[in-house]
């Protein structure tokens, strides 16, 4: 028995952030010392490393569960399910529902209990619960509903990734630039072809690597030093990134029995263009092979690092062609990839 995406949706805020946007922003060093030169610097030095031209921010009065209903109602029209038939709602996500200047990470009740009331699902066996996996969120939650499909557990789940990371952004910190907002979500079901999932691989580095993603104060000593943003230490996860994704995927590949050359797309998470081709080079260097054009679909270029919304988002995009001279068609086979905060690794091999 396989599993397989019957359905798929995202939701993309209309809020467009430009990079320009940042050209007023007080940008500080981690010890609050004043950067040496201009924004126009910072933010081109940051284009040229990210891919990153412009970013989605959620609607003033949305939250990150709202956005994943949004992205979840799209998702069942697009696999023409009834509601009430899903089992489990997997909902990964890193900071819960954050409110517009709030940044007050709100989880009571789970999100996904949320997004089942917007849903008015009433089947009490429709079990509903979060995952918190950084970025790989919504590749681990897709692993899961195999599981639970594969032991009986389940026939149907939906498997959610939203968030909204601007609200949780430190704005004196450049990195704040990477992150953005958006969600995407899919239908699990078993395959009754030879479509789906082919083979998996999953893994947690919590040694010198647990703290390279962490909370942590303001660039600003003048803020409040009990309120905490994300942070990361950049050039670690750079090199952690490039160390283990290409080699989890070159596993995973091996363990389905195709070959490098049957790989027809690889959607991995949109985290930093540089980094993504770096590991993506890195793989076919394993397999003595150069990089196939069009071979790795980007969407960062204006929807900047939504964490577990990326990949998801990139397959719905895909699947309806909005990504310019990009496509699939069935039978391809496509290289899932993502790599965050825990420090976590995940990929799949499918076949569409």
């Amino acid at each position: 028995m396989k599993i397989k995406i019957t359905g798929i949706g995202s939701y993309i805020p209309e809020k467009r952030i430009s990079n320009a946007d940042f050209g007023n922003h007080v940008f500080l060093n981690d010890d609050g010392s004043a950067f040496g030169y201009p924004n126009e610097v910072v933010i081109n030095k940051f284009k040229g490393i990210t891919g990153i031209e412009q970013r989605r921010y959620a609607e003033d009065h949305l939250s990150s569960s709202d956005l994943a209903y949004f992205a979840a109602q799209k998702a069942i029209a697009s696999a023409a399910i009834d509601p009430e038939t899903i089992d489990y709602i997997i909902f990964a996500h890193n900071f819960g529902d954050v409110k517009k200047g709030a940044i007050q990470s709100d989880m009571l009740p789970s999100l996904a209990t949320r997004v089942k009331h917007k849903l008015q699902i009433k089947n009490p066996k429709c079990v509903a619960y979060d995952i918190l996996f950084g970025c790989p969120g919504w590749i681990e939650g897709v692993l899961q509903a195999n599981a639970f499909i594969k032991s009986g557990m389940a026939k149907r789940c939906l498997v959610i990734g939203s968030e909204t990371l601007s609200r949780v952004v430190d704005e004196h910190d450049r990195d704040s630039m990477i992150y953005s907002d958006g969600a995407g979500a899919s239908i699990i079901e078993a395959s009754d072809d030879d479509s789906g999932l082919l083979s998996y691989e999953s893994g947690t580095y919590a040694m010198d690597e647990a703290n390279y993603l962490f909370f942590g104060k303001s660039y600003n000593p003048d803020l409040d030093p009990d309120t905490r943003y994300i942070k990361m230490h950049g050039r670690k996860i750079y090199e952690f990134a490039l160390n283990t994704v290409p080699a989890a995927m070159k596993s995973c590949l091996d363990k389905s029995g195709l070959g490098i050359d049957d790989v027809k797309k690889i959607l991995i998470h949109q985290a930093n263009e540089k980094m993504d081709e770096a590991i993506i080079h890195r793989f076919y260097k394993l397999h003595g092979k150069s990089v196939p054009q069009d071979i790795m679909p980007m969407s960062i270029h204006e929807l900047g690092n939504s964490s577990v919304a990326t990949v998801p988002t990139l397959l719905d995009l895909l699947v309806r062609g909005e990504i310019k001279d990009q496509k699939i068609v069935k039978g391809d086979i496509l290289l899932f990839a993502s790599v965050g905060a825990g420090m976590n690794v995940n990929a799949f091999i499918y076949r569409y």
